[in-house]
């Protein structure tokens, strides 16, 4: 039932141990890391996790008596909720804390809460008690008997139905899989591969910054002399092909064979995630088969709107077909254009030049220079603009409020207080957007504590954090974001709306905690305020000048927004056929997961396979959205129509805010989610498929004319 992947909640009619753990942390007042009290110093998770831990038992004890079904669904929304509190502080220390003792301590913390986890997973008695609730549906709300039948469904997905052998391998199969995740994600921070180019001069001075220098004796000079020696060495630069650098090497570099040197090295490791990888399809069938599946795909689909992986496959190549002849016409466009760009009418249009060339033709069609236009995006402004958008559509304020001593890991960790006149404080979100050593490498929205009703006048606010990774320019003290890092803080800022919104009685169905294939809906929609002038006209401004973006740079943008919309959208069904094909139903002999990636690679984009590179063995949403990755392009359908018939006319207006919040924003997870997306934008958003739903694609392939 309680699963890492999975973050659920529970309580009764006693809130000591939320408040002898957590406090708001006023100025000037100590506390510990997040507001707990217990975290103070790195060794305070083990009394966090002992503490959490005897709360949950006192629960367990309460349940076991059989109470009401009322007061059962609340203890168990409360066992969650303190469970999760450790779970998700945990992975968010594991992830940005720079003191490894921090970071020590919680990867034990979090190993121990997961060995408690499969105790709660497997306890009859809980399971029982869920039953029974769900069975006195009468005698409980909307919201408690639809998270009496979720948590049931969830014990069930865990295995407790299970005969003990069975469900004793089950409890394995699932460790063994959180461990390959693991495992996978550490191969991909550990080798990120590298190539060393010669001379120096062959890389942008601009990009200096991210290489490390390296050198090599060159034929002349006598080992002897050590000025001679020094003479022989010739400075180049070692390129670490992470994902970062890569599509920085990739977009700037002119050299092609430095390109092309780059893009297979940085699509061929690790190595190690082979075998991981395999290991990894291998355990989720098994496990799904235990619990009455045909695949992985089946066992992840279900719970979801899409309901069957024939669904989502029929969804995606009906989308491959649809967008194929414009993706053809942009490849022959980009192969043109670089034909007369290197005087070659014959050359060939590669994989490593996609980046290059595309940002060439978009900067040249649309005249848009991006370091100008990341002179009017300082960070700063930027999260003015989050500013502007709560008030304008909420009639909220998002402002800074002090950190009390020992509350951040970081100086430069913001925490923020989004604030309604009426209605007070709604919750709290703590920002770390600067890029260091050793942090989380992407952008993300953590969880810390979800929001739930514990009385009938007191209210838990959610607390949670947003990460990014915006460096600053070695030749300047001012962040300054390319529009595509601006349109990521917009997407995450999505994320974290939905969890400060988000007024659900139970935790169960807190903000982001709502169906896989619907997750992805705000992010997706706050996106389009990162694109909208009579939104960025009111924050961004010329770092030096003040001066405001001209709405004809703004145009310029929007234009070279959708150039290759076809050639990225073949890219992300690309991506999400993989990941169902990957966990589907599997052969009964083994096959060549790179040569089934290489297939689909050829059927269903416009570009070649480069052979030797297994880009998938770092494709790390095969971990968190094993099955999943399909649900970014239902997001992308549901969000385009709820833009284009909700927000555009008028985006920044309160009745627009207030539809989307009374509408969708506060029900979190706690009403079927097909009835969510027709309450707000009507029947057309979705429509039947066979056993599933799927999402209106006419808004989306009008808006990127495809």
């Amino acid at each position: 039932m309680w699963k890492l992947t999975r973050r659920l909640q529970p309580r009764i009619n006693s809130t000591r141990w939320l408040i002898r753990n957590f406090r708001r942390g006023e100025a000037g007042d100590a506390t510990g890391l997040y507001g707990f009290d217990n975290l103070k110093t790195a060794k305070g998770f083990q009394r966090f996790v002992a503490d959490a831990i005897e709360r949950s038992s006192e629960l367990v004890s309460y349940i076991s008596g059989m109470p009401s079904s009322p007061e059962i669904i609340k203890a168990m929304d409360e066992i969650s909720d303190t469970v999760c509190c450790v779970v998700d502080s945990a992975e968010l220390c594991r992830q940005t804390h720079p003191d490894r003792e921090f970071v020590e301590e919680a990867n034990k913390a979090a190993i121990k809460m997961n060995d408690y986890l499969h105790h709660l997973n497997t306890n009859h008695t809980l399971y029982a008690a869920v039953k029974k609730a769900e069975q006195d549906s009468n005698l409980l709300t909307k919201e408690a008997s639809r998270t009496a039948h979720h948590l049931r469904m969830d014990f069930e997905r865990g295995g407790i139905h299970l005969d003990p052998e069975k469900l004793d391998k089950a409890n394995n199969l699932t460790t063994n899989i959180f461990q390959l995740c693991r495992e996978f994600s550490e191969n991909i921070a550990d080798d990120p591969g590298h190539v060393d180019i010669f001379p120096a001069s062959r890389i942008p001075r601009h990009l200096h910054h991210l290489l490390n220098p390296t050198y090599r004796s060159t034929s002349g000079g006598s080992r002897g002399s050590t000025r001679s020696a020094h003479k022989s060495k010739q400075k180049g630069f070692r390129i670490n092909t992470d994902p970062r650098t890569l599509s920085s090497i990739l977009q700037w570099t002119s050299d092609e064979e430095v390109r092309k040197m780059v893009y297979i090295q940085g699509n061929s490791v690790p190595h190690a995630n082979h075998r991981v990888l395999e290991k990894l399809i291998t355990a989720r069938h098994e496990l799904s088969q235990m619990m009455g599946c045909n695949s992985y795909a089946d066992f992840m689909v279900e719970p979801n709107l899409a309901k069957s992986p024939k669904v989502v496959t029929s969804f995606l190549q009906e989308l491959s077909k649809t967008v194929k002849p414009k993706a053809d016409e942009e490849f022959i466009a980009i192969r043109d254009f670089k034909r007369e760009k290197c005087g070659n009418p014959s050359a060939e249009l590669e994989p490593w030049d996609e980046t290059y060339y595309t940002s060439m033709m978009k900067s040249s069609v649309n005249d848009v220079d991006t370091a100008v236009v990341a002179s009017y995006f300082p960070l700063p402004q930027c999260i003015e603009g989050l500013k502007v958008l709560v008030e304008s559509l909420f009639g909220a304020t998002f402002h800074t409020v002090p950190l009390a001593p020992g509350e951040s890991w970081h100086p430069d960790v913001l925490k923020m207080s989004l604030h309604h006149p009426d209605e007070g404080d709604l919750g709290y979100l703590y920002l770390d957007l600067y890029s260091r050593k050793d942090k989380y490498p992407g952008c993300a929205s953590f969880a810390i504590r979800g929001g739930r009703k514990i009385s009938e006048t007191e209210y838990q606010l959610p607390v949670l954090a947003l990460v990014c990774n915006f460096s600053r320019a070695c030749d300047s003290s001012v962040v300054k974001l390319n529009h595509s890092e601006v349109e990521v803080l917009f997407h995450e800022f999505g994320h974290a709306l939905h969890s400060l919104l988000s007024r659900t009685d139970y935790q169960h169905f807190s903000g982001t905690r709502v169906a896989l294939d619907l997750a992805e809906m705000p992010s997706n929609l706050f996106e389009y305020y990162a694109w909208d002038y009579r939104l960025l006209k009111r924050f961004a401004r010329h770092h030096s000048t003040g001066e405001t973006i001209p709405e004809k740079l703004v145009n310029s943008l929007q234009g070279a927004r959708n150039m290759f919309a076809a050639t990225e959208m073949q890219r992300q069904v690309f991506y999400a056929l993989i990941d169902q094909m990957l966990f589907g139903e599997q052969p009964e002999t083994a096959r060549d997961v790179s040569h089934l990636v290489a297939e689909l690679k050829r059927q269903h984009t416009s570009w070649n396979h480069v052979e030797g590179t297994h880009w998938h063995i770092r494709f790390s949403h095969l971990l968190n959205y094993g099955a999943g990755y399909y649900s970014y392009l239902y997001a992308k359908c549901f969000a385009s129509t709820i833009w284009q018939s909700i927000c555009e006319e008028d985006p920044l207006s309160l009745n627009t805010g207030t539809l989307l919040r009374e509408k969708f924003f506060k029900h979190g997870g706690a009403k079927d989610p097909a009835e969510l997306l027709t309450d707000l934008a009507g029947k057309e958003i979705i429509s039947v498929h066979g056993e599933g739903i799927i999402p209106a694609t006419t808004y989306l392939l009008n808006e990127l004319r495809l």
